[in-house]
């Protein structure tokens, strides 16, 4: 769900927060994406098929243009979060959801293939998003790559919506600096906001719109004051409101630090296997995919050349495009699937 009707609050009260971009904007920016935010649309789109064949394609897309992708993966959720994800499974028409934060046999497919396509991932301890944030705030990647909203609560300053690889997409960026500026309130208060907006970790007050909120918010600054001075008659606050459990979800997100982030070449031949011979994906599409991803990478390579030949060259070899981007001195906990020991290449 993210934060309820947080998209249109930021169109109507802050748009200068809010700028629209193409894909190649993106080219040699480090990416984090919340992976089942990307799963979830594989499945919404194509749900008769396995979402493994859309994140093949888009991975090597992302790759072809030069943007760094690393995937990152729910763990545990938040025991407040649990009455969310019970509503969203009796929807969805699940017999049961997964509140314990173990992979799926889907899950581990996915980690599989991404480590064949030689892209880093990274299991977070709670929500993805959360970590994305983080790892955003930190340096270690350039922007998040998202549709939940709650990314920015979180602290992201950078969120990419509908980063989906379309040539005619347009992509939709959001500055958190820009945003708390347009509206003229701290990081803290921008989450008390957003509570009363509706979040996936509390109740909210009943008859609150955004408009409402933002302006409690400006006026009174917290929760506990708004609380003072709303109508409990139109605007009853919930029984056992859980607002500061999901004000510390948001403000004091994992602790944990990125490992080292490192992009290598993909593995066809293990790929083919994966793809082909055990999800029956026809070969030859998987294979013309790689000829064409390969014969791109080329033709940038050449470009790049020439650029640097007339001396206006903005990035070095292609293949320095498969190095380590950041390194941290204690890695967060890794995928069980994607291998640990990988080796950071000389610079030059």
């Amino acid at each position: 769900m993210g934060i309820t009707k947080l998209s249109d609050l930021i169109r109507m009260s802050a748009p200068g927060a809010v700028s629209h971009k193409d894909i190649s904007d993106y080219t040699g920016k480090v990416i984090a994406l919340d992976t089942s935010i990307v799963m979830n649309q594989f499945r919404a789109v194509t749900p008769a098929l396995s979402p493994l064949t859309g994140l093949f394609f888009r991975t090597l897309t992302f790759l072809e243009h030069d943007i760094k992708p690393v995937f990152v993966f729910d763990g545990k959720p938040p025991e407040e979060k649990k009455a969310v994800l019970e509503k969203r499974a009796e929807t969805a028409g699940w017999s049961s959801t997964n509140c314990t934060g173990t992979a799926s046999s889907q899950t581990r497919d996915c980690l599989q293939l991404l480590k064949l396509l030689g892209v880093p991932v990274i299991q977070a301890p709670g929500d993805a998003e959360a970590l994305c944030a983080r790892l955003v705030r930190e340096g270690a990647v350039d922007a998040v790559a998202s549709e939940d909203m709650d990314t920015l609560p979180f602290g992201a300053n950078i969120l990419i919506r509908q980063l989906n690889a379309k040539r005619d997409s347009e992509v939709v960026e959001y500055s958190l600096p820009k945003l708390l500026e347009n509206l003229q309130i701290s990081h803290e208060e921008f989450v008390d906001m957003c509570i009363l907006l509706g979040c996936d970790y509390c109740d909210k007050i009943a008859g609150l719109g955004p408009k409402r909120a933002l302006t409690l918010i400006q006026k009174h600054r917290t929760i506990e004051n708004v609380v003072l001075h709303i109508n409990r008659q139109t605007h009853p606050v919930p029984h056992f409101w859980k607002y500061k459990e999901a004000r510390k979800i948001f403000l004091d997100a994992s602790q944990t630090v990125a490992p080292e982030l490192t992009w290598t070449e993909p593995d066809e031949e293990a790929l083919v296997r994966l793809l082909c011979h055990v999800k029956y994906v026809k070969e030859d599409r998987v294979r013309r995919r790689m000829e064409k991803f390969r014969q791109t990478r080329e033709s940038k390579r050449e470009e790049r050349e020439k650029e640097r030949a007339a001396g206006c060259s903005k990035q070095t070899r292609m293949e320095d495009f498969f190095r380590v981007t950041r390194k941290r001195e204690q890695p967060v906990e890794v995928a069980d699937s994607v291998s640990s020991n990988r080796k950071r290449p000389k610079s030059k």
